[in-house]
């Protein structure tokens, strides 16, 4: 094998030589705490510092802390490691484990070390870590494998895209076939109830397979459709379904009543939609799940909403707001009262952008009630209510009882109908800064909106001080993306009046975006702040093109416009900004 490189070079588009991919450590840097290796490597000292206290506070390795909160990527992060601890780096998005070593290690302990075995060596197996910092880890994977082991750093997320692809979830389909205790009498109706099966029933296994690799995945969703032959199992990843696997229909009853029970509904009830909630544990990280069932025409659709408490901490910089946008956000959410919206279609991240907002507000001196259905996230410092129709707590019972908590900042979920409109606009007028989410395709369609729900004109004038229309639009993967020349007239067809080609960059697919393209995603934002113009056309219920028109006079960008800004940026591509955009 030829000497391996040193230093960093740039990040390939395609597949690579294990030679090119290994890169030698800076032996200088061995054995500096890590802060300061990332420090060599340009990485901001004070924002470090600000990782060194979530981590702490968090209790999350010091690496996640730092590629969470955005202050570099994990490639650069896994580099500073490798150099910290005298490691050789691997760059395993583009180099293909060989299959005949991958078998080595068990997927079970793979997870556990957070390993991956990528090749044997002159007699020695690569071994590809992402937490070289166990001193015993070299042991204890030269114990498991039998034979000589060397280690190499990769980043936390090429690791678990490796470990995804080594635990299949056909594998766990064909173990539970054979073993399935459900009789298909042809119409679906069967139920199997699972609660006394053991923890290595196949059935069971095939669900916490198949969780185990969504959340390896970064999927928000996953469904369990019914067909006529079988069960169709998507993960929704960065906001597009990805057909996963098939479970044949002998297991499908079975299935679904494993996935009830964990929810706690009732297994025999299939005519009728539920909804419940659990929390689970999986590969020590806990997952907060919303399961909904839906009665079809071929059986019971599932559909799992993973709501992961691992999933980043959320604050004003992640959002991607360009920073006038953000400014203008920023100074309505500092204002001692007044309404707050987030408006577009659901999936759109208008929860993440309240959240935020409250994260920024969240001091020791102001008193925070939200009341939300569901409770997504937990914050420290924050009261908050879920909604129990049930018990007779809904938006605007629970927004009433809000008022008399001496509230300084309210969020209310959703405004969902006239009643919570009223109270929701009366509060903002009352002395309170309200934030909610509002369905609607842009922003100044909010206004309209209300006006339609009931609320009179002069009190939506007086009580909106901002609105925020979004979109989340899909990142492109820093490794494999490309630049590609944009013509006019492909422009002027997708709606973007430019007078010459645009420079940007279009998505390929790698392994470490899944061969997508795309990994992650971004904010496209429409910020619209109401001024004493904009106060007066409410007021008169002038068309929306007027309040469009106007709006605009006073800076806000329309959507297509940022996402085109995002475009130039390299951020994401023309695409897909049409597809999340549409005619706006």
């Amino acid at each position: 094998m030829s000497p391996p490189r040193s230093g960093d070079p740039a990040d390939p588009a395609g597949p690579v030589s294990l030679e090119d991919a290994l890169t030698a450590p800076r032996p200088e840097l061995a054995g500096i705490p890590l802060t300061e290796v990332l420090a060599t490597r340009g990485v901001d000292e004070i924002r470090l510092g600000e990782a060194v206290a979530a981590a702490r506070e968090r209790r999350v390795p010091l690496d996640q802390a730092v590629v969470e909160l955005g202050i570099a990527n994990a490639d650069t992060v896994a580099r500073a490691m490798a150099d910290r601890f005298g490691l050789f780096h691997l760059d395993l998005a583009h180099t293909a484990p060989d299959p005949g070593v991958l078998g080595l290690l068990t997927p079970d302990d793979a997870r556990t070390y957070n390993a991956v075995p990528v090749a044997r060596i002159d007699g020695t197996l690569l071994i590809a870590v992402a937490d070289p910092s166990n001193v015993l880890i070299a042991e204890d994977l030269a114990a498991l494998t039998r034979g000589p082991v060397r280690l190499a750093v990769s980043s936390r997320d090429d690791v678990a895209t490796r470990l995804a692809q080594m635990t299949r979830l056909d594998d766990a389909v064909r173990q539970a076939t054979p073993d399935a205790a459900t009789v298909d009498d042809g119409d679906g109706d069967g139920v199997v109830d699972v609660r006394s099966d053991a923890e290595d029933a196949p059935v069971i296994n095939l669900v916490n397979t198949v969780l185990a690799q969504a959340i390896e995945r970064r999927a928000s969703d996953v469904h369990f459709a019914p067909m006529a032959h079988g069960m169709r199992v998507r993960f929704r990843i960065d906001g597009v379904l990805q057909e996963t696997a098939t479970v044949p229909r002998a297991l499908v009853p079975g299935l679904v009543s494993r996935l009830k029970v964990m929810a706690q509904l009732d297994i025999a009830e299939r005519r009728r939609s539920q909804d419940g909630r659990v929390t689970l544990e999986i590969d020590g990280r806990k997952v907060d799940l919303r399961a909904v069932t839906l009665p079809t025409v071929h059986g019971e659709t599932v559909v799992l909403r993973i709501l992961d408490r691992a999933g980043g901490i959320i604050t004003m910089d992640r959002l991607g707001m360009e920073s006038r946008d953000r400014a203008r956000f920023e100074e309505a959410c500092h204002r001692p009262y007044g309404a707050i919206l987030a408006t577009g279609p659901t999936g759109s991240g208008k929860s993440t952008t309240l959240y935020a907002a409250l994260q920024a507000l969240n001091t020791a001196d102001r008193h925070i009630v939200t009341i939300e259905d569901p409770v997504e996230r937990q914050l420290d410092g924050v009261t908050q209510l879920q909604v129990n129709d049930r018990a007779g707590l809904g938006f605007a019972n629970a927004l009433r009882s809000m008022m008399r908590a001496d509230p300084d900042v309210m969020m209310v979920g959703e405004i969902r109908d006239a009643e919570t409109a009223k109270i929701a606009v009366e509060s903002a007028l009352t002395g309170h800064l309200v934030l909610s989410t509002l369905h609607t395709n842009d922003a100044p369609t909010a206004v309209t909106r209300l006006m339609e729900m009931g609320v009179e004109p002069f009190l939506v004038a007086s009580a909106i001080d901002c609105v925020v229309a979004q979109r989340l639009a899909r990142t492109l993967c820093e490794s494999c993306k490309r630049p590609v020349e944009i013509p006019v007239e492909v422009l002027h067809h997708n709606g973007f009046p430019l007078d010459a080609p645009l420079e940007a960059f279009e998505a390929v697919g790698c392994a470490r975006c899944g061969d997508t393209g795309f990994r992650g995603r971004i904010g496209l934002y429409e910020v619209m702040t109401v001024d004493e113009e904009l106060r007066g056309l409410i007021v008169e219920r002038a068309p929306i093109d007027r309040i469009t028109a106007a709006a605009i006079r006073v800076g806000m960008r329309r959507l297509r416009q940022d996402g085109l800004e995002k475009v130039r940026e390299g951020r994401t591509s023309l695409a897909e900004v049409t597809r999340v955009t549409g005619d706006i």
